[in-house]
């Protein structure tokens, strides 16, 4: 087997050095003959393009189609085929003289015989002896021609599945081009298509011509036409043809829609080339009863003259496509207008009359509902012609059926639901949500909004209700009303069903509320208060000694309204335990008076400095961070808080320190040391973030106070968490040209290194990369600079020991991949430059910060400091070579 592989992979790089891929690739855009066709099994004659196989025993009537005006003579041959390994007899082929008039009215009819296996039909200017030379050819050499028999049907019936999606696109691009994308992707996924999403960000007038560029590699594969060529083929050549034909050498996946028929077709037949004769493949793409012929070459009258070969559907026992439900669990109403089912798992279904005369049965309690359905790729699915009666109460299931080719065939099942009279009740908490002057929202509860297909509001008096809704659950609608030209009164809501003439209808009562205030609450301190009651949307502001308060937000808890107001000044001279009273203005100029009530302020604390410490250790980390904002997670975070509410730092106060998305969090106190005091207004926070957090812990954190009463104040940020890899060895070869070899562990930390801080030509580690060593820039002036992962924005500097690369040591190829990942991104690079010589340390090296010392606070700095500005956009992975 493998000697096999090998000559068949050395005989397809000989074919495609002497036909390079631009010639093999040609379009099939040539518009050849149409040849018509019907067969006839049993009683039943369908057309071509409904046969997806023959039997032996079918009655085949072919009628070439030539103009009137045909000036060459055509000689059309129809043979039949058993296997690659069993010349067919003679009495297998049948010759017909095209230009016979009782051809060209009449046609010929032809049964399959007995034991075959594939159809071809040929077509092949008349000249001496012309019949019995196409026969000895194929009686020689069958393998050749059965193989071209399976992979042009294939292709045939791919290209038509292309086609369908370009036509949808047309269409679609000239009548609605704001469902293009849509319509677009739903036939995609139907046909089996690829789609270039890169296009829907161009101009709308462009997106169509986009999408109909480069379909060269726009047809994905097919499960149930490869299965129909696996029966016949074998599948190690299969596979070795797809893999060829994806690599550079063969062509860069340009075969990749027609890969079992363009390459190796092209291949077979061009190996027959004669001084009289050549082969050229033809796409028979079938509609109705006719095979109508595209070419990829124009055929040639002279010698060697060419021989149009095209494939009939194969021949042996039928396989039935495996369409199924996009969701198997999605319900569908039955009665609703152009119902789309969506389907998916075989093309031929959408693309193809393949499959005919669909049907949908139901069943019922009167007996069973057929509905005609029909394919429509640009919705996903198959479309009903007409809606569903209506039906019985409850849920149903719809079985998709009808005939593939000659046989019965029974697809995908549906649950289905119908139209019927519902209770459709308000929720409790909104029999009362209709007020008068705004807009309101409420909720409606019932069987299924499934059936929906409006929801309408009316006035005492008919007039309509602006309104919109959704189905916010299965058994839920959302209702949001405008009620601001409405008067009190009573409110119809009409819940409009698919199929039944009556809507439901609920009544409700619309109030006028006016404005009523019942407190305006406030921290002392705050900026923002709130003022409860109702009709709060007549607010336009409330004042108190010289302080103005403006709606921000409005809001409705149960029975009352709740608005949030932002103070234009400080608040600081309010006193708890005061009873005050502040003025509220309406829109409309009225004033009124509304109790205020202060309560103790919220603890503020302002951050004086933070900082890291480091335990002494023999290998501290070589990274010299450059960002005072940047918190390795393996050293102790300190930092110092200033109380200002309250003046003093409560004995009782607490601090929280968490991350910003609130995905871990720990609580400091001074009961268990992690707070201390260093005055009456000064605290210090430790953290070991290692312990608290663990390994995983890394982004933004913040911190905030939280007073003996549990009220909590506002966050103040305090850094982010970065995990230093475990950098060991640095080792470069002698020329600075060369890249060297850095060897460390938890090396992904790293997202990429360089020579230079403005990254302009980065090294980058990809995200999985699970080795100890890298290949890294050779570092200028001693010193590497890189990104962490954990904050990527900053350019962080790396000053190591630089030791030579030992004798017989070379950098890794490329970083290694977690098993099963694709490396196909990661760079390359050849071994470094070898140097026995050990190179004096960079005079301008990073200096030594003493981070050897036990327990010394690293960097202290004011809490507002200017972090370093962000890298260069990183460039592709240099080459070492």
């Amino acid at each position: 087997m493998a000697i096999m592989r090998h000559r068949l992979t050395t005989m397809l790089l000989c074919f495609l050095a002497i036909f390079p891929a631009s010639a093999l690739s040609q379009a099939f855009d040539l518009v050849g003959p149409e040849v018509n066709v019907h067969v006839k099994r049993g009683d039943v004659t369908l057309p071509i393009s409904e046969v997806p196989n023959l039997l032996p025993g079918d009655r085949l009537w072919v009628h070439p189609d030539m103009p009137a005006s045909q000036s060459e003579h055509f000689v059309l041959v129809i043979a039949f085929l058993r296997g690659a390994t069993n010349p067919p007899p003679e009495d297998w082929f049948t010759r017909v003289e095209v230009w016979q008039k009782k051809i060209r009215e009449e046609g010929v009819f032809v049964t399959v015989p007995d034991e075959a296996q594939q159809a071809l039909v040929f077509l092949a200017p008349a000249t001496g002896g012309d019949f019995s030379t196409l026969r000895n050819t194929v009686r020689g050499r069958p393998g050749t021609f059965v193989r071209a028999a399976q992979d042009l049907q294939a292709a045939s019936w791919d290209r038509m599945r292309l086609d369908a999606f370009l036509k949808e696109v047309k269409v679609t691009s000239l009548t609605d081009p704001k469902s293009l994308k849509e319509r677009t992707e739903n036939a995609a996924r139907s046909l089996g298509i690829k789609v270039n999403q890169d296009c829907f960000l161009k101009p709308s007038e462009q997106q169509s011509a986009c999408l109909s560029q480069h379909t060269e590699g726009m047809v994905m594969d097919d499960s149930n036409a490869q299965t129909r060529v696996d029966q016949l083929a074998t599948g190690s050549t299969t596979d070795l043809m797809n893999q060829l034909s994806y690599s550079h050498v063969g062509g860069g996946g340009q075969y990749s829609p027609y890969i079992g028929a363009i390459v190796d077709t092209a291949k077979i037949l061009a190996s027959l080339h004669t001084a009289r004769y050549q082969y050229i493949p033809a796409l028979a793409l079938s509609s109705k009863d006719t095979l109508n012929l595209r070419l990829n070459l124009p055929p040639s009258f002279r010698d060697p003259k060419s021989v149009v070969v095209i494939a009939l559907p194969p021949i042996g026992p039928v396989t039935m496509p495996p369409l199924h439900p996009v969701s198997p669990t999605e319900s569908f109403c039955a009665q609703k207008p152009k119902l789309v089912l969506p389907a998916e798992g075989a093309p031929l279904v959408l693309a193809t009359p393949l499959a005919h005369d669909l049907m949908l049965r139901i069943e019922s309690k009167n007996g069973p509902i057929e509905l005609p359905v029909h394919p429509d790729p640009a919705e996903g699915g198959l479309e009903l012609d007409k809606p569903a009666p209506l039906l019985d109460a409850g849920d149903h299931v719809g079985v998709v059926h009808g005939k593939w080719g000659f046989d019965d065939w029974e697809g995908p099942r549906y649950r289905l639901r119908s139209s019927g009279q519902s209770n459709w009740e308000v929720t409790a908490a909104d029999q009362s949500a209709l007020v008068v002057g705004r807009e309101d929202k409420l909720q409606l509860e019932g069987q299924s909004t499934l059936c929906i297909e409006d929801v309408k509001a009316r006035t005492a008096s008919g007039d309509a209700l602006p309104l919109t809704w959704k189905a916010a659950k299965p058994e839920v609608l959302d209702l949001s009303v405008s009620m601001k030209s409405a008067t009190p009164g009573q409110v119809t809501l009409e819940v409009h069903q698919f199929g039944l003439d009556k809507p439901d209808s609920i009544t409700l009562r619309a109030y006028a509320e006016a404005a009523s205030l019942e407190k305006l609450l406030l921290s002392q301190g705050d900026a923002t208060a709130v003022l409860s009651g109702n009709r709060l949307d007549e607010v336009e502001t409330a004042t108190l000694h010289g302080i103005t308060w403006s709606p921000s937000t409005l809001s409705r808890v149960q029975d009352s309204d709740r608005l949030t107001m932002k103070a234009d000044g400080p608040t600081d001279e309010l006193n708890p335990g005061n009873e005050y009273r502040a003025k509220v203005r309406l829109r409309d100029g009225r004033e009124l008076e509304v109790p205020m009530q202060v309560t103790p302020p919220r603890p503020v604390v302002t951050l004086l400095s933070k900082g890291t410490q480091e335990e002494t250790k023999e290998d501290p980390s070589p990274v010299h961070l450059g960002s005072p904002d940047d918190l390795p997670i393996d050293r102790r975070l300190v930092f110092f808080l200033r109380s200002k509410v309250p003046v003093n730092f409560p004995r009782k106060q607490r601090v929280e320190v968490s991350s910003a998305d609130g995905s871990f969090h720990t609580i400091l106190s001074l009961s268990d040391g992690s707070l201390m005091l260093e005055d009456a207004k000064t605290a210090l926070g430790v953290v070991e973030p290692l312990a608290r957090f663990g390994s995983s812990a890394f982004g933004p954190i913040q911190a905030r106070a939280i007073s003996p009463e549990g009220v909590t104040g506002d966050w103040i940020p305090l850094g982010t968490l970065v995990r230093l890899p475990g950098f060991k060895t640095l080792n470069c070869p002698r020329a600075q040209s060369k890249p060297c070899v850095l060897t460390g562990s938890n090396l992904f930390l790293a997202t990429s290194f360089a020579a230079a801080p403005e990254f302009d030509n980065p090294t980058d580690v990809p995200p999985d990369f699970t080795g100890t060593q890298l290949i890294v820039p050779h570092p200028a002036n001693g010193v590497l600079y890189v990104r962490l992962r954990d904050d990527q924005s900053v350019v962080q500097t790396l000053a190591m020991q630089i030791d030579p690369l030992a004798p017989g040591m070379t950098p890794p190829s490329s970083p290694t991949p977690a098993p099963g990942t694709d490396s196909s991104d990661d760079s390359t690079s050849g071994p470094a430059e070898k140097s026995s010589v050990t190179p004096a340390a960079p005079e301008d090296a990073a200096p030594s910060d003493g981070e050897g010392t036990a327990s010394k606070i690293q960097k202290v700095v004011p809490a507002k400091s200017d972090t370093a500005p962000a890298a260069a956009k990183a460039t592709p992975k240099q080459d070492p070579q």
